[in-house]
């Protein structure tokens, strides 16, 4: 598997492609990762590399906490993750935006936009009820749930799974296989066509696609290959 790197989404622009070609693309401004801990399996039991970014003041993070950064030679991090990978890597290593610049597409992680309490409509797509003569004014409702709450006469409680209303949105989500249409090391940038996951300044987390079809996987060979 590729490295897992992590930024911040910026925003959304254009950029001008082949043809003079209009490209919506989102920007995601690649942090400092650095390579914290490397996990081994004549230590640990599995094979896996720890990297930490976000700087903090060393009064927001605990003593191990420091500790830890500190023996990879940078000082303390908010946030650390793992990531199986194949190659080498350094302890106090730095991975930024270059690590791309050979990836055709890439699968971008984040936490969704929060959206609140939300009915069946907005959170389903429901049709809603009928809103002609006689209909009662219930038009946005789920409609009956009595027909799941039998279960074969084993309980008189709502199948689990059941659609209703609820909280809606604010969960990780994976969007796979976004084109990656230019990576700027110098400014340490990263545009990436599809909609990526979270608001804008949220962190999210990118890795070269793990799962793609023939005719993109085809594409992504070519350009490693280049």
């Amino acid at each position: 598997m590729g490295v897992e790197i992590a930024g911040k989404k910026v925003g959304m622009t254009r950029v001008y492609g082949e043809g003079n070609v209009s490209v919506p693309v989102t920007v995601i401004e690649v942090m400092p990762n650095v390579v914290t801990q490397i996990r081994t399996e004549d230590r640990d039991g599995y094979s896996a590399v720890q990297v930490g970014y976000d700087d903090i003041k060393a009064r927001r993070s605990t003593i191990p906490m420091i500790a830890h950064d500190h023996k990879a030679g940078t000082g303390p991090k908010r946030h650390h993750r793992e990531f199986q990978a194949d190659g080498e890597f350094e302890l106090g290593q730095t991975l930024g935006a270059e690590q791309f610049e050979k990836v055709a597409f890439v699968d971008v992680i984040g936490q969704s936009k929060g959206k609140g309490f939300a009915g069946t409509m907005k959170r389903y797509g429901y049709k809603g009820q009928l809103a002609t003569h006689g209909v009662e004014r219930k038009h946005r409702s789920p409609g009956s749930i009595g027909g799941h709450a039998s279960n074969a006469g084993m309980s008189g409680r709502i199948k689990k799974g059941k659609r209703m209303a609820g909280h809606m949105g604010d969960e990780r989500v994976t969007v796979r296989s976004l084109d990656v249409v230019r990576v700027d090391t110098d400014k340490s940038l990263v545009l990436v066509k599809g909609p990526v996951p979270g608001a804008n300044g949220s962190i999210v987390v990118m890795r070269p696609s793990i799962r793609l079809r023939k005719t993109k996987a085809a594409k992504a060979a070519e350009v490693a290959a280049s």
